[in-house]
């Protein structure tokens, strides 16, 4: 049984698909998700900074769509082994709530003795951190593995996963 760790924002709940919706509810224009692949995270929207306030407004945590296969997988992750969702909580005001609420909503079957709101992860003691942040992953002691995000395509230093069906396929 291996102890994986988990973050939320890019790798259960989909930001970039949250900056591409509310931009467009925002602005009434559609940025294509393709356009935003090797750009730092919010940023490549028409309007210069703007997508980043939408970190400080109320919902924006709430609402983020789930990624594709990542209720199923993590589900069947916890028949195996021990999960842990850890997510940096600390540096926006209303995420904190707002992520409970969602893992509440989306991920029901995690308990709250298994989520971790921080700040930095590299206190996170674990066998394996998915995440699309190399920031996190660089000062992991476990196994790093990469979920795809636009802000990392161009990554090359961890093991990538692209899709929850490669957890899966890795870790089940």
């Amino acid at each position: 049984m291996a102890r994986i760790a988990i973050d939320m924002d890019g790798v259960m709940a989909d930001s970039t698909q949250q900056y591409i919706n509310w931009y467009a509810n925002r602005y009434g224009v559609t940025v294509a998700k393709e356009s935003l692949l090797g750009k730092p995270e919010t940023t490549g929207f028409p309007l210069d900074g703007v997508v980043r306030q939408f970190l400080y407004e109320p919902n924006f945590f709430r609402t983020k769509p789930v990624i594709a296969g990542a209720q199923e997988v993590i589900k069947a992750l916890q028949e195996k082994h021990e999960v842990f969702i850890v997510s940096a909580a600390m540096e926006f005001p209303l995420s904190l709530a707002e992520k409970l609420a969602w893992l509440e909503e989306h991920f029901p079957f995690i308990s709250w003795h298994n989520i971790v709101f921080c700040g930095y992860k590299h206190i996170v003691a674990a066998d394996y951190l998915i995440d699309d942040h190399v920031k996190n992953l660089s000062t992991f002691k476990g196994e790093p593995l990469m979920f795809t995000a636009p802000h990392n395509v161009n990554v090359q230093e961890f093991k990538r996963v692209n899709t929850w069906e490669e957890v899966g396929a890795l870790l089940l």
